[in-house]
């Protein structure tokens, strides 16, 4: 039996379309940064497996691979810090992904090793290209989680 997820509403930043607009230029801005595409799409897809989105974490898996994430990484990502397919770079993003979406787990939420970490491998734009990816991932998580955006369904 196949379990067929409904939404409970109409997503809201198409209820209000300026809401959509204004996150949509978020999304333009962090891709700004210099961070490479596959970089910006694992960090989406990790927080959105952490948060459980199903509608992010299919539709990142399959913008992960159009931007050139091999399946060995989409297989792995969620247990990224056991294989191998994974860059030192790509460690340090999703390190601090991984603790900025974690914000409630912990008194020092993104300890000073993570950001060390991230800050040895990317320069001040970078990092703030990771840091509002994370942000506008989480963003999109708890509004499609919230409302039940079903996986696989355009929007």
């Amino acid at each position: 039996m196949a379990h067929e997820p409904k939404a409970r509403m109409t997503n809201p930043a198409y209820v209000l379309p300026d809401a959509g607009a204004a996150i949509m230029d978020l999304v333009k801005a962090a891709r700004q940064g210099g961070v490479p595409e596959s970089t910006l799409e694992l960090v989406h897809l990790r927080a959105s497996q952490i948060n459980n989105c199903g509608f992010c974490v299919d539709f990142g898996a399959k913008s992960a691979r159009k931007n050139g994430v091999s399946d060995e990484k989409l297989f792995a990502v969620a247990a990224w810090r056991e294989t191998p397919y994974f860059s030192d770079e790509e460690r340090a993003a999703l390190a601090l992904a991984e603790a900025a979406t974690r914000l409630a787990d912990a008194s020092d939420a993104v300890p000073d090793a993570i950001w060390d970490a991230a800050a040895d491998h990317y320069d001040e734009k970078q990092l703030a290209s990771i840091v509002l990816m994370v942000a506008i991932t989480n963003l999109f998580n708890r509004i499609n989680v919230t409302v039940r955006q079903p996986a696989g369904v355009a929007l």
